[in-house]
């Protein structure tokens, strides 16, 4: 690695997350490594924090830089500095861009259009089906899908593109640390289908105040944003908020006024967001030329799914509801079936990505 990426990454150690005094310390020299090169009086006027600028007149901070270089190294990760021709171009046209990425898996997916699909941590049946349907949809027919691996939405955003396509998940954490624990399986799916991107050094623990941090990534790296299920106050509508400054287009899925987790899009959706009930309303909102190359692809794979159902596949599918999930004794009197032929026809409708199982054998249609 160059001494210019060193230096890149000294500044992000010094400064990382959104930062005034790192934009006039840049402003004052020709280039990053000149920063290093600068004596006390060079700094004069930037107001900058003590411990940053004795760091870099002392060396101390492109020594930390090195250190966490061999760390990277070790990890086999990938480390993209704000110069470097693979760091995505979108992310970097926002107005703070972070000066590095840690990566880890193929770094070629970040630079692929993207669609950010986010919400609820404690989403509904109907909240999780249109989440993996949607990015699903999307993900078969080129976009990467971006997130941030949280529980819920995210979750179900990351699974249901890795189906179809590839994803991006953006941590509030380091590499090493991911959060929720019991997603690290995910992360590892996504890695080797996608890539695990976070501008946090390694070792960061996943506190309270990196989410916020993070939220201007995942909407940085995305041509749009999709909001599915989000209370008032969730941190969805703060990512929403990012990508509207960004000048991305952000959308909703609209849900029952009746349920909190429907605020959220609803409000959006009443503020101007695009109304979302499928990928093609996705599409119809990207910019050209995404948005034609989109919708002028075929949608033969559906059109192929649909017509492998059986009869009796497609009567059992009109039972169920995209809404909320039915317990199997429920489905077997709604439809006169026995258990053991209700079983049989849900596999082969699972296996067919109609229908997704949910825990205590209840069943939901997918969208």
């Amino acid at each position: 690695m160059d001494d210019r990426a060193v230096c890149w990454l000294a500044l992000h150690l010094l400064f990382w997350g959104p930062s005034a005094a790192a934009r006039r310390l840049l402003g004052r020299f020709p280039s990053v490594t000149d920063v290093f090169r600068s004596a006390p009086a060079d700094l004069d006027g930037l107001r900058l924090p003590p411990d940053a600028a004795a760091g870099i007149v002392s060396g101390r901070a492109l020594d930390r830089a090195g250190r966490e270089l061999e760390k990277i190294r070790r990890k086999a990760y990938t480390l993209l500095t704000l110069e470097d021709p693979g760091y995505p171009g979108y992310l970097r046209e926002i107005f703070d861009p972070p000066f590095v990425l840690y990566c880890e898996g193929d770094a070629e997916a970040l630079r692929i259009p993207a669609v950010a699909i986010v919400g609820a941590r404690r989403p509904t049946p109907y909240g999780r089906a249109v989440a993996e349907k949607l990015a699903g949809d999307l993900a078969a027919r080129g976009p990467v899908i971006a997130s941030g691996l949280a529980a819920g939405i995210d979750s179900c955003a990351h699974r249901g593109a890795l189906k179809e396509g590839r994803t991006v998940a953006v941590l509030g954490s380091g590499l090493d640390v991911i959060y929720p624990r019991e997603n690290r399986a995910l992360a590892r799916e996504i890695a080797g289908r996608g890539a695990v991107v976070t501008e946090f050094p390694i070792g960061t623990p996943p506190l309270a105040e990196n989410f916020p941090v993070r939220n201007r990534i995942i909407s940085g790296l995305a041509l749009g944003l999709v909001v599915v299920e989000a209370t008032w106050r969730s941190g969805s509508l703060i990512t929403a908020k990012l990508a509207l400054s960004q000048d991305r287009e952000v959308m909703a899925v609209p849900g029952s006024v009746l349920s909190e987790l429907s605020v959220g899009p609803n409000g959006l959706i009443r503020d101007g967001a695009k109304l979302v009930a499928s990928w093609e309303d996705v599409a119809e909102a990207l910019p050209s030329p995404w948005r034609e190359n989109l919708l002028a692809q075929a949608d033969a794979k559906e059109e192929n799914s649909r017509a492998s159902l059986s009869r009796d596949e497609r009567r059992l599918l009109s039972e169920l509801p995209v809404d909320a999930a039915l317990p199997i004794d429920e489905l077997a009197e709604r439809t006169g079936l026995a258990v053991s032929a209700l079983l049989a026809l849900l596999l082969g409708l699972e296996l067919k990505g109609a229908v997704v199982q949910h825990p205590g054998k209840e069943f939901q249609r997918r969208m």
